[in-house]
């Protein structure tokens, strides 16, 4: 599609937007039963009824033709965002699907570092526990290792008397 014509068609876009606007207004209202009222009482000033009736009826058709024209296009407007919204609800509900399962798999991964958590601090207890053993152990080493340092001097003391 040539410039010029896309420039056309949003031309033509642009008016029969301007028309369905103001097809349903109070103003336009007003300005149909004043133009209808001030055609009908063209048969005072001496305007044959049957011709006038129908041009009016004419008239009226053709506007009722093109209204039905513009009110599709409008339907068919309103159709098609429509189907945008909706394709844009089915990527919103894509992006919800993948963000649970994120979710649910920090959930997963919260729960196993909760349980690393607690079986470092099992292990604490235990190294605590291990500490104080090994503690008592140590000490228990080294009294005997004095009293065998006790010993040998004695010993060596003997030795030289």
């Amino acid at each position: 599609m040539g410039k010029k014509s896309r420039h056309i068609q949003s031309r033509a876009e642009q008016w029969s937007e301007t028309i369905m606007s103001a097809a349903g207004s109070p103003t336009s209202i007003l300005v149909h039963t004043f133009l209808f009222g001030g055609i009908l009482s063209l048969v005072f000033f001496g305007v044959n009824f049957e011709k006038l009736s129908i041009a009016l009826t004419t008239i009226v058709s053709l506007e009722a033709i093109y209204l039905s024209l513009f009110i599709q296009m409008s339907v068919n407007k309103s159709r098609q965002t429509i189907e945008e919204v909706e394709e844009d609800i089915e990527e919103i509900g894509e992006d919800i699907g993948e963000i649970e399962e994120e979710i649910d798999e920090l959930g997963e991964d919260i729960e196993e570092i909760s349980d690393d958590i607690d079986k470092i601090q099992e292990g604490e207890d235990e190294n605590d526990e291990q500490s104080v053993k090994s503690q008592a152990t140590l000490g228990e080493i080294q009294g005997v290792l004095e009293k065998v340092l006790k010993d040998i001097e004695a010993f060596k003391v003997e030795k030289k008397q």
